[in-house]
């Protein structure tokens, strides 16, 4: 079998274009979900902690080795050379997994009620062949 077709046989089979499906939809969801966070929930936290953005919640641990070009943030920090510990980034990429954890469980749970509900199949019809042979084992029992 040439790799060609075995290729496109692999490539054709349901499973494959399912997950195809799948990651494309996960991908534009995991964009949904980096707005909510970013746009709805950070700004709420930050009025907690006192810092609209978390990206700039960092500790300096060495100071920058040449001068600062604008503004004292996480990114000229870095490119200035010193050596940052940046856990603003962290917390909202973890905040951002915890809801998108949260919301699979929740489709997967209801996926599951969805599939408990279906009612079981009906079985197939007794062959007339099948039925006839039972009538007549019956009657040679009498």
């Amino acid at each position: 079998m040439s790799i060609v077709k075995e290729f496109k046989e692999f490539a054709l089979k349901g499973n494959v274009m399912d997950l195809a499906v799948g990651v494309i939809i996960g991908a534009a969801f995991g964009k949904i979900v980096d707005s909510i966070v970013k746009d709805l929930i950070n700004p709420i936290l930050g009025l907690v902690v006192g810092k609209p953005n978390f990206d700039n919640l960092y500790l300096i641990l060495k100071a920058p080795a040449k001068a600062l070009e604008g503004p004292e943030t996480y990114e000229t920090l870095v490119k200035a050379g010193a050596s940052v510990f940046g856990f603003g980034a962290f917390l909202t990429i973890v905040v951002n997994f915890a809801i998108l954890a949260f919301i699979v469980f929740w489709m997967v749970k209801t996926m599951n009620r969805i599939k408990r509900q279906e009612p079981p199949p009906s079985p197939a019809p007794t062959p007339e062949d099948t039925v006839l042979l039972r009538q007549i084992r019956d009657s040679l029992k009498k």
